[in-house]
């Protein structure tokens, strides 16, 4: 291989933070539903345990990319979620970087699997 093709698939713009699995659902829970969500909610979307999705919460908002309010609806304590302008913005900027993920799997796959033409036939 030459130096032209060093790192063509090393992705650095794959978001170590975001990359994560639960992360990951996370944020796609949060960028469907622009007004946030519950915590409860948040958790059975994700399919969470509390403190794993609290532990979750944590890294995204020391990260700037969500923001957690807490509450009080009636007199029961309320957390909810919410995606911040600057997690949306990474969220964005890490899904497009997946596609092109995407698009260098198929377009190797397909190079590789084009049928080669026999020798001696013509057309084929």
């Amino acid at each position: 291989m030459s130096d032209e093709t060093d790192g063509r698939f090393a992705y650095d713009g794959l978001d170590r933070v975001l990359h994560e699995k639960a992360r990951l659902g996370i944020l796609t829970a949060l960028v469907t539903h622009r007004e946030g969500l519950s915590f409860g909610d948040l958790s059975r979307l994700c399919a969470l345990t509390d403190g794993n999705l609290s532990r979750h919460l944590d890294v995204l908002a020391e990260e700037g990319l969500v923001q957690i309010a807490k509450a009080f609806v009636g007199r029961r304590p309320q957390t909810s979620c919410k995606l911040t302008v600057v997690g949306r913005k990474r969220f964005r900027e890490y899904l497009g970087q997946l596609e092109q993920v995407l698009r260098d799997a198929a377009d190797e796959e397909t190079a590789k699997t084009k049928t080669k033409p026999r020798p001696g036939l013509a057309g084929a």
